[in-house]
């Protein structure tokens, strides 16, 4: 009898068992208008699928972090608890395209028995996703698993990780460029990065994304093998040994690496796995998910930190003429340039590679009389900012932040990070925190956004782009590149492009040069990327000779402000143009671009309030396809009830700002 029943509580609790994992837990989380949906699936396998409108857009993927010890967090998870709860709210972001994001989406946190959760958010143009753990004594992360398996092979913007560095692919400078390929076709050895744009046909377009991205791995995507039609995430390993190499030794680079990709100290939540949806282009250029997903800002009183126009002197490669003197690294040169910015309203000038001693930040070059350049710069009301490597200025940031920020240097371009391993994120933060508390601003180039700009907001720009320092020896197909960027790339964060170069070529007449570097495209295709790329903190990239050669239009551009009011996505059409408007005040501006290809566009003035409005317009020249520089300047005035018809040269562009009167 014993005995039969003991076979029978064995098989019933068998039978128990089978039917739990054959019926997993589904839930589901709707956006506020409905038309998005979440689906979970709580099992032996955690995953999640995304309908839109009734369409299925992510099939289910499995997501899971695996722990060194052995555990899965994901994996037979069992529900403790869960909690929904709505928010719609607006948040006042900090040097941003606008002052105001709308913040309304529903969320579910779904905390599991073994001290983790989930937390899930569905917004009406997009959802986001994140771990967390409750674990006191920390975990260590040996991987984690984040599949976008995709209903078809669509097409896709695919920005693999070039360039590796020592033949690592996790050591790169974010700098890439677009394959247009299908899913499938994604090259099965390589690895790409973030954002990635996945088209959806009929017009609608899905953003891979992640964001606030503190102590931890940044994110990669390979192909998922199995199905063809969707990516996996892939993490670098944290690093265990580091020496400097590269370029003039200025990198940082790993050469051992562990067999984890993070560990904690307590209990944390992870960073966001996010997909934006676009019914069209204009939407796809104006995305605010990371504004709404990152960590706010720790800075209390943020007052004092100054966007604004940079004179830069490496892409001219310091080459300013009719001057008594030797132009170069001295301070002659940055006097001329200080001059320069001081005359055209410019808010800085940047000291480059090339102002300090070999690995030795703490002591400039014996060229260079820094206090003589500080000095005079504040006579003329103009900040000075420093460029270090991540790391000469890491060795010694607590040093060189007290001495320079008592000698009034504003703050410093980092540069040569080239690698997002949870070590050198973590970097990123500290220097971030430590620079605010000495109220300086930083740049960060080797370095993609990923969050910390809303964080800490005296971050004001990131490199991470191939920008127009790439045209000094490489021929890369820039103006189709400039036409892509502000869809992807720039939906991560602000971008240290770098325009404004005064020698403009047609396709035919471009050439690199390291010292008499040109654009290619017209002379209004680089004023536009002012109106159109998000820089809080933008360069001015030409020499000072250069400008003053070209008046009207540095005064145009130097009008051009850094942070606006609104952003208005007035038409678009990723690859191929894109043309933009942005407020300040009472006065809009708007800049347009085109690819290589010509083409006439229509801009409908409704966007302006009622009155009258006085434009200053810069558009191509009729012999703009022939000479690059051509340009036409005129004057006239508008009210809301107006269009205007544009044409835009090959690689061209126009750009205009209009004046309340």
């Amino acid at each position: 009898m014993i005995k039969s029943f003991s076979l029978f509580f064995i098989v019933m609790l068998s039978t128990q068992i089978c039917f739990a994992k054959a019926n997993p837990v589904e839930m589901k989380l709707s956006s506020p208008d409905k038309q998005i949906e979440l689906q979970i699936k709580v099992g032996s396998e955690l995953s999640w699928s995304l309908v839109q409108s009734g369409e299925t857009i992510i099939t289910p993927s499995n997501i899971s972090l695996q722990l060194a010890d052995g555990k899965v967090l994901g994996k037979d998870a069992k529900i403790k608890s869960t909690k929904r709860n709505s928010t719609n709210t607006t948040i006042t972001a900090i040097n941003y395209r606008k002052k105001e994001v709308a913040d309304n989406y529903n969320q579910m946190t779904i905390t599991f028995k073994g001290n983790y959760g989930l937390i899930f958010r569905a917004y009406n143009d997009g959802v986001a996703y994140r771990f967390f753990s409750t674990k006191k004594g920390g975990i260590v992360i040996a991987d984690e698993q984040a599949n976008f398996n995709f209903k078809a092979n669509h097409k896709a913007w695919i920005p693999y990780a070039r360039d590796p560095r020592e033949g690592d692919k996790f050591q790169t400078p974010f700098e890439i460029i677009y394959d247009q390929t299908p899913i499938s076709q994604f090259y099965p050895d390589s690895l790409a990065i973030l954002p990635l744009l996945v088209d959806l046909g009929n017009q609608k377009k899905a953003l891979l994304m992640e964001t606030d991205l503190e102590d931890y791995p940044g994110m990669y995507l390979g192909l998922n093998k199995q199905t063809k039609q969707g990516f996996q995430g892939v993490f670098p390993k944290y690093p265990l040994n580091e020496r400097t190499g590269g370029y003039e030794t200025l990198n940082y680079w790993v050469s051992k690496r562990a067999d984890f990709i993070a560990k904690t100290t307590k209990s944390r939540e992870f960073p966001w796995r996010v997909v934006f949806i676009s019914k069209n282009d204009k939407e796809l250029a104006d995305n605010d998910m990371v504004q709404r997903l990152a960590a706010p800002s720790r800075i209390a009183d943020a007052s004092w930190i100054k966007p604004g126009k940079v004179a830069w002197d490496w892409w001219n490669n310091w080459n300013i003429s009719h001057v008594d003197f030797r132009a170069g690294i001295n301070t002659p040169t940055y006097k001329y340039y200080i001059d320069f910015a001081s005359e055209y309203g410019v808010e800085y000038v940047v000291l480059d590679e090339g102002w300090y001693k070999k690995h030795d930040i703490l002591t400039s070059s014996e060229e260079i009389d820094l206090k003589a350049i500080l000095d005079y710069a504040k006579s003329k009301n103009i900040g000075i900012i420093l460029w270090s490597s991540w790391h000469d200025l890491d060795v010694v940031k607590e040093k060189a932040f007290e001495k320079y920020a008592a000698m009034g240097v504003k703050g410093f371009k980092v540069d040569f990070f080239d690698r997002d391993d949870q070590k050198s994120m973590r970097s990123c933060y500290d220097i971030a925190e430590l620079a605010a508390q000495h109220k300086m601003l930083l740049d960060y180039h080797g370095m993609k956004p990923s969050g910390i700009q809303k964080t800490w907001p005296n971050v004001l720009n990131f490199e991470g782009v191939k920008g127009l320092e790439n045209v000094k020896w490489a021929r890369d197909n820039m103006p189709p590149y400039d036409v892509t960027l502000p869809f992807i790339r720039m939906m991560a964060g602000p971008m240290d492009y770098t325009p404004g170069a005064m020698r403009n070529a047609t396709r035919d007449n471009y050439q690199p040069s390291n010292s008499m570097p040109m654009s290619q495209g017209t002379r209004v295709h680089q004023m536009a990327m002012y109106v159109a790329f998000e820089a809080p903190l933008q360069m001015l990239c030409d020499n000072p000779t250069a400008y003053r050669k070209e008046a009207e239009c540095t005064r145009f551009i130097v009008k051009v402000p850094t942070v606006t009011d609104r952003t208005v996505i007035l038409d678009a059409k990723v690859s191929e143009y894109l043309v933009t408007a942005r407020s300040k005040g009472n006065n809009w501006y708007v800049g347009a671009l085109t690819n290589w290809d010509a083409r006439k566009l229509t801009i409908d003035l409704s966007f302006l309030p009622e009155g009258n409005y006085k434009a200053e317009i810069f558009s191509d020249g009729i012999n703009a396809d022939r000479d690059a520089t051509d340009y036409k300047r005129e004057e006239k005035i508008f009210t809301n009830k107006d269009k205007i018809v544009i044409n835009l040269a090959t690689a061209g562009g126009w750009a205009a700002r209009f004046e309340k009167q």
